[in-house]
């Protein structure tokens, strides 16, 4: 992989859709708040080759969001697809196109970085003829070579966030989401994968980002939805979000956004 994460690009919207979310809601009922709306009529698109940020607080919707996207969470209305494919009709033809990277999952310790990748690229489908090639052109794409015998339980934080980035890659999926994918890095790590997710959109993926680091979410995305309490407060570029607010800062244009919604923070 090639390419500098903050090299963004002008999105034409509608020239190559990927993912497409319209009116999506998700309630849970918590025995002593009631009804939750985690996610509450979230609309949004996103293009091939494009790094689309979700950013918002903890607790505003991203990781409810993010996890409908990928199956794992039933919406409770509305409707989201991948590459076409209805999450809640074509769950299996969903999770085959696409990626899915959180922080909280777990690699198995003892194995090693190649073992891993061998582990992920086998149980998603990719033929064993091609198995080998595909290991090692992750191993070479994410800079793992020398620490591909090591098991995982000796890597460090860094490196496993690499690997386990690198094993949601194993099928060559389109669309790749990364729920904070930088929690828990020191800077220099943070700076590494901010370049690893920029050479996966130079590389034609489109990358759905959720974070709460405004100033990550500045150099990365190419659009940014704000995220507030479950709902869409704005979706445009870096600068149209400028011109939308006054403001130039994501903080900024963040707290106004939120204030315009709901009054003051």
């Amino acid at each position: 992989m090639k390419g500098r994460a903050g090299s963004k690009k002008e999105v034409a919207v509608g020239a190559g859709v990927t993912v497409e979310v319209q009116n999506l809601c998700r309630v849970f009922n918590d025995e002593g708040r009631g009804e939750i709306r985690a996610v509450d009529g979230v609309s949004f698109t996103c293009e091939r080759g494009e790094i689309f940020g979700l950013l918002g607080a903890n607790g505003a919707g991203k990781t409810s969001t993010l996890r409908i996207l990928s199956t794992i969470l039933q919406p409770t209305s509305g409707t989201a697809r991948v590459m076409g494919y209805d999450v809640h009709s074509e769950p299996a033809k969903v999770r085959a196109s696409l990626g899915f990277y959180t922080a909280s999952t777990a690699l198995y310790p003892r194995l090693t970085a190649r073992e891993t990748l061998v582990f992920f690229a086998r149980i998603n489908g990719v033929p064993e003829r091609d198995v080998k090639g595909r290991v090692e052109e992750l191993i070479e794409s994410f800079g793992i070579g020398g620490y591909a015998e090591a098991r995982v339980e000796k890597l460090s934080q860094g490196m496993k966030q690499k690997v386990s980035i690198a094993r949601t890659l194993a099928h060559d999926p389109p669309v790749l989401i990364l729920d904070e994918p930088s929690v828990g890095l020191d800077v220099l790590n943070a700076i590494e994968m901010q370049k690893v997710i920029g050479q996966l959109r130079d590389a034609g993926k489109t990358v759905v980002f959720s974070t709460h680091i405004m100033s990550e979410a500045e150099k990365l995305c190419d659009r940014i939805a704000i995220i507030h309490k479950g709902r869409i407060l704005a979706c445009d570029t870096l600068e149209g979000l400028r011109q939308s607010t006054g403001h130039r800062y994501l903080e900024d244009i963040f707290v106004s956004l939120v204030e315009q919604a709901y009054g003051r923070i």
